[in-house]
């Protein structure tokens, strides 16, 4: 404990505040408008009806950062401080969590499983209140902090490669590489499933994401030693601004070497999602919405051409 005490001292005097980073806008609309094709019949109707706000509304958690000070915790957890084998250190229950590391503790290093937990319970009572604007509003937010434990980033405290030389890896990994691969990524992933304790299911990923987290920064590393400077990066014009971003030929080569890595994770967020949707309505004794009446099955073709989202409308999120 004392280790813990002397490494959270450390990092709170000598690290910049952490800035709140997650899959790019661009990315987060994709998924929460993926998951609503995995929905079964008796709830696509009412989720298809909605997949407009749902999508648009994927990002909501992101820009509250401006506004809510308590937002960026619930965005990731540093699981890394608490030791090398910090999964079998930490209790999944927060309650437990709180009384073995302190709450300030937990606050710092982030609080993203328990707070998918919260929102699931929102998400359950809005759906058993049969209230929509708060169904919509919970499902968008709950579909943003999933995606979020999917990236091997928001697993550490290294989370923008700062303390390994590798600053900016973060907006490369989980925003470059999906504007410019996404297109060839296939998101159908099937039907959800009922999840029994939507706590493991985030713990259970949050472990799954940092398993890979090695992969991506010794990637990165091992190309960065072959390319010269000037190969790795080039300018883009985003709006008024030109900003330096990853070559597409650096970011062609990283991602062939991280092998499906960012399609595998984001296909997975789009799954673990619409398992979750479902549960909460399940859990909620499921409820007769409005627009089930016109369920059906979705179509691949119309998940296709239904596809209303562009690279220009989603590359203005900035890290």
């Amino acid at each position: 404990m004392k280790k813990l005490v002397v490494i959270i001292l450390f990092t709170l005097l000598f690290l910049p505040a952490k800035q709140l980073n997650s899959w790019g806008f661009h990315a987060h609309k994709l998924i929460n408008r993926y998951a609503v094709f995995t929905m079964p019949e008796e709830l696509i109707g009412f989720f298809k009806k909605h997949i407009d706000h749902l999508t648009e509304h994927s990002v909501d958690a992101d820009k509250r950062r401006y506004a809510v000070k308590e937002e960026a915790p619930r965005h990731y957890i540093d699981i890394d401080v608490y030791g090398k084998n910090p999964f079998e250190v930490m209790p999944r229950k927060w309650n437990d969590a709180v009384e073995k590391f302190t709450e300030d503790t937990l606050v710092t290093y982030g609080i993203v499983p328990w707070h998918i937990q919260t929102i699931y319970n929102r998400l359950v009572k809005a759906f058993s209140d049969k209230d929509v604007e708060y169904i919509l509003r919970n499902a968008s937010d709950l579909g943003h902090y999933v995606a979020d434990t999917h990236v091997p980033l928001h697993t550490s405290l290294n989370y923008n490669g700062q303390l390994t030389g590798q600053k900016g890896i973060h907006a490369f990994w989980e925003s470059r590489l999906p504007e410019l691969f996404s297109d060839n990524y296939d998101f159908l992933v099937g039907t959800a499933n009922y999840r029994y304790s939507v706590l493991d299911v985030a713990w259970e990923t949050v472990e799954q994401s940092h398993a890979a987290l090695d992969s991506v920064l010794d990637f990165d590393k091992q190309l960065s030693q072959t390319y010269e400077q000037d190969k790795q990066y080039s300018y883009e014009k985003r709006g008024q601004k030109t900003i330096k971003v990853r070559s597409e030929e650096f970011s062609a080569a990283y991602h062939e070497k991280l092998n499906g890595m960012v399609e595998k994770r984001l296909r997975k967020s789009v799954k673990t999602i619409g398992d979750l949707w479902y549960s909460a309505w399940v859990d909620a004794g499921q409820p007769i919405l409005d627009g089930m009446q016109e369920s059906e099955n979705p179509f691949v073709e119309e998940i296709i051409l239904d596809h209303r989202i562009t690279k220009e409308g989603a590359r203005g999120h900035q890290h």
